[in-house]
C-alpha cells in the first residue's frame, strides 16, 4: 500500500482509532513523541503513546466520564495534553483546551459554558485558580493535576486527583475488564465532535467551534499532500494547545502522517531545541516572527561597525534577489555570486544562531504580518511564507506555494478546498474541514454559512495569479470622514516591524485623519535607553521619556514615508501600560480587541482630534499578582506629520 493510499484509509477513522492503527503497525519501532525535561529528550513510541491514551481513557471512564460529556484541559505544550485529549475522545468525551494564561474568571466562564464534568490541569497554579472559583463549578466532579510539585498539602482534597493516580485507575480497570476500552473505541464515528476550540473573540464574547474527527483528518490529509516532508517529519509544538494550529498539526497531521511530536522544555529553550532536533518546517504565529526579527535587528544595531555594515549590505543583496524571484525575473550572474558568498558568511550562521537553519519551509499565520517581516526573513534565506485560515475552517487552508511567494498574499487554497469572494468582498471557503457548528448556538451557526460556504468575516480579493490577498476584518475596515476606506492591519503590521514597537492600534472611523495608540517594546527600548544613559524605573516611566518619544516618532515617520496620504498617521500617543489579555484588550492569542480598546481609551482617542497637546490620566491598573493599583500620569500627544 502506498503512502497516499494508507493516509486515505486512515482518514476513515476517528483520531484515537488512527492512533491504535499506527500503534499496531509500528509498535516500538518508531518514535511518536519526544519531550525534553531537565535537558534530556524522553521518547515515546507509538505503542507507548497508545498505552498512555488507553490508560487515561479508562481512568476517566473509571471516575465516571461518559460518552457525550465534556472536559476542560488546561495544559502547557506537554505530552499529557495529547494523552488527555485523545484519551477523552477514545471513550466518547469531548475536550475544550484552555489557555494556561487565563485568569480564574475566564476559566469559570469557559468551563461553565460547556458544563465540564472533569478538568485536567497542568500544575498548582491552575489548580489554585479552579479552587478559587470552586463554588461556581458544581458541575465539575473532579480536577486532575499533572505536575505534583507543590501539591503535597492538597492530597486530602477529594476534589483533586493526580494524573499518575488516574493512570493507575485506568490500568486497574483494564485488568478487571479488558474489553471495555476496545468496545468504547469502536463506538466512535468520524462525524462525532472531537474537540471544541474557543474562537479569538476579537469583536466580543468568543464562540465555541466544534470540530469533528472528519474535519481534523481531512485537514491533515490536505497538508500531507502538499507538504511531503510532513510525512514522518519532526514537528516542534510551540503554539498553545488551545490554538487551532497545534490541534491541526499536533493531533491531525501528527497522527495521519506518522509525524514525531516534539515538546520543548520551556519557551526559553525553543531555539536550542530547534538546533538539537532539526525540524524541517514550522508553523507559528506572526508575533513569533515579529519578535525574532526585532531581536535580530536590535543585536545587529549593537554590533560593531564592520559587522553591522556587512549585515546591512547582505540584507540589501538578499532583498534584491527576493524581489527578482517574486517577479520571476532572472538573477544576474554577479548578483548570484555575491548572494552565495553572503549566504555562506552571513545568512546561514545567523539562521543557525536562531535555530532556523534546518527549516525547509516556515509558515506564519493567525494574524496579519507585515510584508517587511516576510521580506526580511526571505532575504536571509529562510523560506518563510504567509498562510491563512481560521478555527471554523479546521485550521490553515490557504498557503503560498514554493516559487510563487508574494509578500502581500496568503497564497492558494489547499487541495480539495474552494475559495471565492462574495459581492461584498468577504472571503468564503468550502471544504470538508469546515466545522460542525458553534456549541449551543444554532443562530450563530446558521449565520456562519451562506449556501454551504463558510463566511470567514475577512475581506479580500484574488489577484491575477489566483493568490488570495486579505484586506482585513470586514468589521474593522475604517472609513474616514472624506469616504476613503482602508484596513488598519495594513498600517499596524508595518509599524510592528520596528523593533521598538510592540503593539499599535489605529483609529480614524469617521475622522479627518488617522491616529494611533502605541505600545513600546520594553526590552528593546529599555536596552536602547540604557546604552544612552537614560534612567527609568517602570514601563510607564520609560514610555514617557522625551528621548523615547523621539525614537518612536522617527519609527512612525519611516512608516509614513511609504504610506499613501490617506493612511498616514498624523498623531499618536505612547500608552502608559502594555495592552494585556487579562484586561480584555487582547485575545489570548495576542489579537487586538479593537472595540474594547476604543471604549477603554476613548478619552485619549478624542484628545488626538481636538487639538490638545497632552491628556491627564487617572486609572486603575491590575498587577500580575492580582492586586489593583491606581496611577496618575500625563500622556503627550505626538504629531508625526
Amino acid at each position: 500500500m502506498s503512502n497516499e493510499e494508507m493516509i486515505s484509509s486512515l482518514t476513515q477513522y476517528t483520531l484515537p482509532q488512527i492512533l491504535m492503527k499506527q500503534a499496531e503497525r509500528y509498535g516500538n519501532e518508531e518514535i511518536a513523541i519526544r519531550e525534553k525535561a531537565y535537558g534530556i529528550w524522553q521518547r515515546y513510541s507509538w505503542r507507548d503513546y497508545y498505552r498512555y491514551v488507553k490508560q487515561v481513557g479508562l481512568g476517566l471512564h473509571a471516575v465516571g466520564l461518559r460518552r457525550g460529556e465534556n472536559i476542560g484541559i488546561i495544559t502547557n505544550n506537554v505530552s499529557e495534553w495529547l494523552f488527555s485529549e485523545i484519551g477523552c475522545q477514545s471513550i466518547g468525551g469531548i475536550s475544550l483546551n484552555l489557555f494556561t494564561s487565563s485568569v480564574a474568571q475566564e476559566l469559570y466562564h469557559s468551563l461553565s459554558r460547556i458544563k465540564a464534568s472533569y478538568v485536567i490541569a497542568q500544575d498548582q497554579e491552575q489548580v489554585d485558580k479552579l479552587l478559587e472559583i470552586r463554588e461556581k463549578l458544581s458541575h465539575i466532579r473532579l480536577v486532575i493535576y499533572i505536575d505534583p510539585t507543590g501539591m503535597r498539602t492538597y492530597r486530602d482534597n477529594p476534589w483533586l486527583l493526580s494524573f499518575s493516580d488516574l493512570l493507575e485507575l485506568g490500568e486497574k480497570l483494564d485488568l478487571e475488564k479488558p474489553d471495555v476500552f476496545i468496545s468504547e473505541l469502536q463506538k466512535g464515528r468520524r462525524d462525532n465532535v472531537a474537540i471544541m476550540i474557543q474562537t479569538s473573540g476579537t469583536t466580543g464574547i468568543s464562540k465555541l467551534a466544534m470540530l469533528s474527527h472528519r474535519n481534523i483528518t481531512e485537514m491533515a490529509r490536505k497538508w500531507v499532500e502538499i507538504l511531503p516532508m510532513a510525512y514522518r517529519g519532526n514537528w516542534v509544538s510551540v503554539s498553545p494547545p488551545a490554538w487551532i494550529v497545534d490541534q491541526m498539526w499536533g493531533v491531525g497531521v501528527a497522527l495521519v502522517g506518522r509525524m514525531i511530536m516534539n515538546f520543548p522544555e520551556m519557551p526559553e529553550t525553543v531555539t536550542e531545541d530547534f538546533r538539537e532536533i532539526g525540524p524541517s518546517f514550522i508553523i507559528t504565529s506572526s508575533r513569533f516572527w515579529e519578535d525574532l526579527a526585532s531581536s535580530i535587528m536590535v543585536k545587529m544595531d549593537d554590533a560593531g561597525f564592520i559587522k553591522r555594515s556587512l549585515f546591512d549590505f547582505a540584507i540589501k543583496i538578499g532583498k534584491k534577489v527576493v524581489e527578482l524571484q517574486s517577479r520571476k525575473e532572472s538573477i544576474p550572474a554577479y548578483l548570484q555570486l555575491i548572494h552565495r558568498i553572503a549566504s555562506r558568511i552571513i545568512y546561514q550562521p545567523l539562521l543557525d544562531r536562531v535555530g532556523c537553519a534546518g527549516f525547509q519551509s516556515a509558515f506564519t499565520g493567525g494574524h496579519p504580518i507585515s510584508p517587511d517581516v516576510i521580506h526580511f526573513f526571505r532575504a536571509i534565506g529562510l523560506n518563510l511564507k504567509q498562510c491563512y485560515g481560521l478555527t471554523e475552517a479546521g485550521g490553515i487552508f490557504q498557503v503560498q506555494p514554493d516559487r510563487e511567494v508574494k509578500l502581500e498574499s496568503v497564497g492558494k487554497p489547499l487541495p480539495g478546498t474552494l475559495v471565492r469572494i462574495a459581492d461584498d468582498q468577504e472571503v468564503l471557503v468550502h471544504s470538508a474541514a469546515n466545522f460542525v457548528g458553534y456549541y449551543n448556538d444554532f443562530e450563530a451557526t446558521e449565520a456562519a454559512f451562506h449556501g454551504g460556504w463558510l463566511k470567514t468575516g475577512d475581506a479580500g480579493y484574488l489577484d491575477k495569479d489566483g493568490h488570495l490577498v486579505i484586506i482585513g476584518r470586514k468589521g474593522d475596515i475604517i472609513k474616514k470622514k472624506d469616504g476613503d476606506a482602508f484596513s488598519p492591519d495594513f498600517i499596524e503590521t508595518r509599524l510592528k516591524f520596528s523593533p521598538y514597537i510592540k503593539e499599535a492600534v489605529m483609529f480614524g472611523e469617521g475622522r479627518p485623519y488617522i491616529t494611533a495608540l502605541i505600545n513600546i517594546d520594553m526590552g528593546n527600548v529599555g536596552n536602547w535607553s540604557e546604552e544612552r544613559m537614560i534612567p527609568y524605573t517602570t514601563y510607564l516611566d520609560l514610555s514617557q521619556q522625551t528621548a523615547v518619544e523621539e525614537l518612536i516618532l522617527n519609527e512612525v515617520k519611516k512608516v509614513n514615508i511609504n504610506l499613501p496620504d490617506l493612511m498616514k498617521i498624523k498623531k499618536f500617543i505612547l500608552l502608559y501600560k502594555l495592552l494585556d489579555a487579562d484586561d480584555e484588550e487582547l485575545t489570548r492569542t495576542g489579537k487586538v480587541r479593537r472595540r474594547f480598546i476604543y471604549g477603554l481609551y476613548i478619552k485619549l482617542i478624542e484628545a488626538m482630534y481636538t487639538g490638545m497637546s497632552d491628556v491627564k490620566v487617572k486609572t486603575k491598573i491590575q498587577y500580575r499578582d492580582g492586586q489593583v493599583g491606581e496611577i496618575e500620569t500625563t500622556v503627550r500627544i505626538i504629531s508625526s506629520t
